[in-house]
Formats: structure tokens, sequence, C-alpha cells
């Protein structure tokens, strides 16, 4: 995905009332906000100015454009002068756009010695923001809200996050997951509703038995999988039995051979993730848990043991995350440290970790591993580095989606000379006993998405917009809070539903 590819459009909202001479003012202050915006080299997507909204039926035309347009990934509105909110309300019925509203103005100071009518009657978005504040929040539609002056940097970084976000929600309105087998043994919080998921996120998942891919791996030849292990050398370390010549090297190449098959499927597909399974396996000479982790570095989207709603948050993401430092991947709980406030948990997997979030050279070594029909299997061992991220997952409440959020720690784990797997160890905000425990509470998977880059201001801007529940795990949560607010919170999406 190109974020040059995208826009996201820049509406102004104004009226006749005050003369031909305000309306060119107002279209000269916004033509030089969004320039300099735009040339500020902060913001990730272009903004393109559509005008000046005088009216109800411009601001329909306007809206019902952005909704056709395959480009426009999000609307920021600003009401530069008293913009009467009626003439939004068609608009705004119509718009399907993630939307933000900045509450900014084009002057970043009174000027105090001249300031006098005309120029109040003309700078009036302390007034016209809270009219067309007012109509939005009448409608219940949800949004984005920025204050403060365009120019400073901590506005431009929400603008840029947000647009962030708005390219995830639109790359996920296509989001093809490709499920290698069904969900695995029983386990219910990987598995959903995936008709709802399609309505409500846009997820489309479709199964593929295993032996569709296998004839995928078996055409790639010598010569591509000779390229691709040149490329490895390049990149990695080798363990001393994995190298060219050595008793297990025949692992790598096979898996090799995995990655450039399931590449290839997933094109053909039009996939943007995949989930694997170790029970389905048949045909194929090993788990394909080295593929997985170099697909999810280019932004496949990616969930183990079926679980699709992982595989599609992962894809999400990372296009999120896309050119921020520090990486993003699938984890998974594994083991438990206790000590005290500084109380851990090692995640993991069987292999499929991401190595984007490690800063040091991966090593591909292979060993045995018995679960399932899995096999000796090659992988790249790491551990992640040290920094603040976001654990999330959605989770599918029988009534609605709950997104989840913890804030963690990553931290440097002690030597494992002998864990063969890519790991990541982290303390969950504010501890191990209240972040463990809240998740546990609102019914969070063992499977995250996990991001270095990815904040939780972006998370809950992606929840509005998908008009999911989210809560929260941080630095401030308590037991007692996080209980009460689940209990509001089923309050609510069970009076929502009766009322719908």
């Amino acid at each position: 995905m190109d974020f040059k590819d995208l826009e996201v459009w820049f509406v102004t909202g104004a009226q006749l009332l005050y003369g031909g001479d305000a309306v060119v003012a107002v279209d000269s202050h916004s033509t030089q906000m969004v320039k300099a915006l735009n040339d500020s080299g902060k913001l990730p997507v272009k903004i393109v100015y559509k005008g000046t909204a005088n009216s109800s039926p411009e601001v329909e035309k306007v809206f019902k454009e952005a909704n056709n347009d395959s480009k426009c990934v999000g609307v920021i509105t600003w009401m530069h002068t008293f913009s009467p909110a009626k003439m939004w309300i068609k608009g705004l019925q119509n718009l399907r756009k993630p939307l933000m509203h900045l509450h900014t103005q084009f002057n970043k100071e009174i000027p105090w010695n001249e300031i006098d009518m005309d120029f109040m009657n003309l700078n009036q978005s302390a007034h016209g923001d809270r009219e067309f504040g007012h109509m939005v929040s009448r409608m219940r539609k949800n949004r984005k809200v920025v204050v403060g002056h365009w120019s400073d940097e901590g506005v431009q970084a929400k603008i840029a996050n947000w647009m962030r976000v708005c390219a995830g929600w639109a790359d996920s309105q296509d989001m093809l997951i490709i499920r290698f087998g069904d969900n695995m043994n029983n386990v219910a919080v990987t598995d959903g509703d995936k008709v709802e998921a399609e309505m409500r996120l846009g997820y489309h998942v479709d199964n593929a038995p295993i032996a569709t891919l296998v004839p995928y791996v078996e055409a790639v030849t010598d010569a591509e999988i000779d390229a691709l292990i040149t490329e490895y050398e390049k990149i990695y370390d080798f363990a001393a039995d994995s190298k060219k010549g050595a008793e297990k090297h025949q692992f790598v190449r096979d898996a090799a051979a995995q990655e450039i098959g399931l590449r290839r499927f997933l094109q053909d597909k039009g996939a943007k993730g995949f989930t694997t399974s170790f029970n389905e396996l048949a045909g194929m000479k090993q788990l394909m848990g080295f593929a997985s982790q170099r697909l999810m570095a280019e932004g496949y989207g990616f969930g183990a043991e079926g679980d699709w709603k992982s595989a599609a948050l992962v894809r999400t993401m990372w296009v999120m995350g896309q050119g921020l430092p520090g990486g993003q991947s699938f984890l998974e709980d594994y083991t438990l440290n206790f000590d005290g406030e500084n109380s851990t948990i090692l995640q993991s997997h069987m292999l499929e970790i991401n190595p984007d979030i490690t800063g040091t050279k991966p090593r591909i070594e292979v060993h045995f591993l018995g679960i399932g029909d899995a096999r000796t299997c090659a992988r790249l061992v790491f551990q992640a580095h040290k920094g603040e991220g976001v654990a999330a997952t959605i989770v599918d409440m029988g009534n609605r989606f709950r997104m989840i959020v913890n804030e963690v720690k990553v931290v440097e784990p002690k030597p494992l000379p002998k864990l063969p797997v890519a790991c990541a160890l982290w303390k969950p905000m504010p501890n191990l006993e209240v972040g463990a425990g809240a998740w546990i509470l609102a019914g969070g998977t063992h499977h995250s998405s996990f991001s270095f880059s990815v904040t939780t201001e972006m998370l809950e801007d992606y929840a509005d917009i998908a008009g999911i529940e989210l809560v929260t795990i941080d630095e401030n949560t308590t037991i007692n809070n996080f209980k009460f607010e689940l209990k509001v919170n089923e309050v609510y999406y069970l009076l929502n539903k009766s009322l719908n």
C-alpha cells in the first residue's frame, strides 16, 4: 500500500451572509492552510482542498463525491465563519468516509490593536465549529475532533495519525483473509461471526484447503529458491547446521519454496492476510512459519490456528504504521514471570513472529516442532527490541465486536539459549496483576496484534470509525473502574440493540 495514492479532502464551512468579499477571504485562507499543511512534511497523506461549502446542496454534493472517490480516505471539515448546521444535515446523512472536525482558526493570535467587527464576523471558528459540532453530535455520527492552531506540530501530529487510521480503515474495506484450515481444537476466542465482521469491519474470510496451495509450492524452481537463499544470506545469520551444504539446509530451501508459493497464491487471490493450522498440513513438508514471518514483514496479515480477526488486525496495524519505526507483529501470551511489580509475560509463538520488531540480526535455525503435523521447520530466531507499544485484539462478544488495547513496555529478557523461537518480553500496564486481569475480564484473546509504532489514540480512532466497542488498559487502569466500565458498556450495547 502506498500513501501517496491516497487523499484526505478538506471542506471549509461558511455562508453568504457576510458578502462576496468574505467568501473570497475564506477561500484564500483555506487554500493557504492546506498548502502549508501539505508542505510541512508531517502528513503521510495529501490534503486536497475541495472548496468552501455555503449551502446544503454544496455540502451534499461534495460528501457524495467523497464517498465515490476511491482515493479519498477521509474528510476534514472546518468552519471558518458561522456556518448554519442545518445545511450540513443531508451531507452528513450521506457521508460514509471517516470524518475529522478541525477546530482551528486562520490567525493564531487576536490582532489586539486592529480587531473590529468585520474581523470578528469573518473569523468565527469559535462560533461556527460549535454549531457544526452540535449537529454531528445530534446525528450521533462518530468523528475525530482536533483542537488547536493548524500550524502547531502537535495538531499536525494528530492529523497525521488520524490519516494513518483512515488509510487502515480504507484498506480493511476489501480485506480478504485466506484461512488454511478451520478454527482449531474447539477454541472459541479466535473464531467469531464472519458475516457480521464483513458488514461492520469489511473483512471477508475465505476457506482454502491446504491442497490448493501445494501445487504453488511444488511449482517453485530451484533457480528461484537459489535466488531467495542468496537474499537470506545477506540479511540473516545462519545456524551452522542450516548453512549451504549443512545437514539441515534442505529445510531452509523447503521454507523458501513455501514463501514463494504462498506469496503467489495470495497475490492470485487478492488476499491481504491469511491464517494457518498445524493440523492442516497435508502435502506440505513443514508448517509455514518461516514464510509467515517473511510475509508479515511485507505487510500481509497473519493469524495462527485459524485466527482470522488477528490476521486482519495485524494487516491494519501494519498499514497504519508504514514508515514509522518500531515494527509490528502477531504475538501470543505464552509464559509468565512473577517478579512483583516487575512481573512480565513472555510473548512468542511456535514460529510466526515478524522480524521487524527486533533490533538485531535474526538467525535462521531449523528444529523439530512436535505439535500436530508440523514436523521439522525452519524459523527466524530473535528477541524484540526494548520500547513502549500496544497490544490489541478484537473479540466477538455475541452482540458486538470489542477491541481491547493494552499499553505495554517491552523489556530485555535474560539469555534464552535453548528457546528456538522468536520472542518478546513485556510488562503490561500498569502491572501484570491489573493488566492481565483486566484483559481477562474483557474476554481478550491469547493472541494479539502488537505494534511499537501504532498508538492507543490511533486504535481509539479506528474503533470510532468502525463503530465498535473499545476498552483500554493503561497506567491509570484499576480493576474496580475497569469492571464498572464493562458493566456500563454492556448496558449501553444491550439498550442500543433494543432501540434499533
